[in-house]
């Protein structure tokens, strides 16, 4: 009884879902993958999403439809991206709450806005609820990566870590080997 009552919270327990915002600094040549991960507030409820997205290059006024993400299948809409767009989302599941896209051999021309739609259906037991999200990316692509200043600091940081530990071990090493020698002596003296 306790171990299917177990097997069966177990089966309910679905992995956390956190959105997190997409990296904005792509480097021609190279494939760069653009986040969006739009969380369903209510899990327990069955729920199926489309995904779109629209990009606007720099100098441009007006958003491009590029990809459309839904029953399960891609299908890229400008020719642009033609064979250089692929899905990098949730899979096998029409609940989609990750919608990233991801871009092969990045070009200075994908520089620019990038807006992904969620349009979301929960499926209630008398209605249904339709939500919708919008996040936008603002993409630089650049000839070489770049290395950010938070990235310095936690090097920096790991070093400072490092260095301090190593200084505290020596000091704790000194300090019970003298506290064994001087235990080591008072049993020589004892037994003399």
């Amino acid at each position: 009884m306790q171990m299917s009552l177990w097997k069966q919270q177990a089966w309910l327990c679905n992995g956390a879902c956190v959105e997190v915002d997409s990296d904005t600094e792509a480097v021609t040549g190279h494939g760069f993958k653009m986040s969006c991960i739009s969380c369903k507030m209510r899990g327990e409820v069955p729920a199926s999403a489309t995904v779109d997205w629209w990009f606007m290059a720099k100098g441009e006024s007006e958003f491009s439809h590029i990809y459309s993400y839904a029953d399960m299948t891609g299908y890229i809409m400008d020719d642009r991206f033609d064979e250089r767009l692929a899905w990098n989302g949730s899979k096998k599941t029409e609940d989609v709450q990750d919608g990233s896209i991801y871009i092969l051999n990045v070009t200075f021309n994908d520089t620019g806005t990038y807006r992904c739609f969620f349009d979301r259906i929960l499926v209630f037991t008398n209605y249904e609820h339709r939500t919708n999200a919008t996040k936008f990316i603002n993409l630089n692509v650049v000839g070489k990566a770049t290395r950010g200043m938070a990235s310095i600091l936690s090097e920096i940081m790991m070093y400072v870590s490092i260095i301090g530990l190593q200084l505290w071990l020596v000091v704790e090493m000194v300090y019970c080997y003298r506290k064994i020698a001087a235990a080591g002596e008072e049993a020589l003296r004892e037994s003399e």
